[in-house]
Parts: structure tokens; sequence; C-alpha cells
């Protein structure tokens, strides 16, 4: 067994949990906040068979594209107000590991 962990933008994960019941993909949903943007993101954990991961990940890069988001940085010091920089958002961080065991109860 693998146990399949995807961060994922929180706007693409209704959709992905949709995506991921309708396949019969089984998984756990967690909240967690991004670190550089400081916005929320969605922690999907699955524990799949290993036969099974490759659906899993094809899921999730069918549904969590990239794209450009505009954001206000920063002034530098003692320069001119914040000013917009555009910047590549969503898409999907995944990590697969060997799940040593797996308890049902």
């Amino acid at each position: 067994m693998k146990l399949v962990i995807a961060i994922v933008q929180s706007k693409d994960s209704a959709t992905l949990i949709k995506r991921f019941t309708d396949e019969g993909i089984p998984n756990t949903k967690l909240a967690s906040t991004g670190g550089f943007l400081k916005e929320g993101n969605t922690t999907f954990l699955s524990a799949v068979e290993e036969r099974k991961v490759d659906n899993v990940l094809v899921c999730i890069k069918e549904v969590c594209q990239t794209r450009e988001q505009v954001i206000n940085q920063a002034p530098l010091l003692n320069g001119p107000g914040a000013y917009p920089v555009s910047v590549q958002v969503g898409g999907a961080t995944v990590f697969i590991v060997d799940i040593e065991a797996f308890y049902r109860f």
C-alpha cells in the first residue's frame, strides 16, 4: 500500500474530491495553510494499493492546474508603495510514501 499526500489550492479541492469520489478513491481532506501567499490549501491523504497510484496522480494532474494570480508586492526600503506582481499558483505538491501497516477499526 502507498499513502498519497497531495497539497492543492483550496479552489481545486471541491472538484478534486468529486473526482476522487467518482473514481472510488478513498481520501481524507485536511485544511492547511501555505507559507508563500499564506492562503488556504487542502491536503488530501489517500491510502491506495500500489497499482492505483497512477490513477490517483492522473486525477490530481487533470484537476489541479497552475494559473497566474496578481498579488501586491511589498515596497522596497525607502521605495514607492506596493506594486502588483504576477505569480504562478495552483497545481499540486504530491508525496508518495510506503505504508508499513494499515488498520481500519
